[in-house]
């Protein structure tokens, strides 16, 4: 009994997420990749994730002076972006990664435990197949449509910044914060008629915010 006990933490443990079939995307990540054409003679920025960073059209225009490659894909999760990582991360050799996911996992009732996990998963092997590389986590946003879940994205982001703040090259944007008021309330003028995605006025915070990090400064 005591054995299989210690068997079921271990699997319970080790368990990261599989609900949804990430070939529902095997489409889309076709196109994307069929429409990018990278210049491989300058350092690559790349910027993944779900639909944040699939809809930030400004992004190119925000960030000008860098090799900026954009493939983010639908409602994404990790699990998504992990099967998806050769064809949305690895085939552009990118020194800068700067992921958006963990915003759909929540919301399909992944733990923030499971979310961070599968965060992990995926900086493991980047660091792994790409040492000198730079790998950025921004933290799930706060939304109207979402904002009953804020405890468990608070807690995801949390958890997230405090372990990538023991790692190298590893790093944790926080945008939740500037997308609240003074009383920590989310900012519903930021997006567009669903509350869940954002407006220019969301974008704006979110290029202010990841500036720096571009930049390096």
């Amino acid at each position: 009994m005591t054995r299989f006990i210690l068997f079921l933490i271990v699997l319970l443990s080790c368990y990261t997420g599989t609900s949804q079939d990430p070939l529902r995307f095997q489409e889309e990540v076709e196109g994307i990749i069929s429409s990018r054409e990278v210049s491989m003679e300058e350092d690559v920025y790349l910027f993944t994730g779900s639909s944040s960073v699939r809809f930030w059209k400004t992004l190119s225009a925000d960030f000008s002076k860098y090799n900026v490659v954009n493939t983010g894909f639908g409602g994404s999760t990790f699990p998504d972006l992990i099967h998806y990582q050769d064809e949305l991360i690895f085939r552009y050799n990118p020194k800068k990664i700067f992921i958006y996911e963990g915003d759909n996992d929540i919301f399909i009732e992944h733990t923030p435990m499971m979310v961070l996990k599968n965060a992990q998963k995926l900086a493991a092997t980047i660091k792994q197949r790409l040492p000198e590389s730079t790998i950025y986590f921004i933290a799930a946003k706060p939304s109207v449509a979402r904002w009953e879940l804020r405890e468990n994205y608070k807690e995801f982001n949390y958890s997230l910044q405090s372990w990538a703040s023991f790692q190298d090259g590893i790093e944790f944007i926080d945008v939740w914060t500037p997308m609240c008021d003074g009383q920590g309330e989310v900012m519903k003028d930021l997006f567009i008629m669903d509350n869940l995605h954002m407006n220019n006025k969301g974008y704006e915070i979110w290029a202010r915010v990841v500036a720096p990090f571009v930049s390096g400064e």
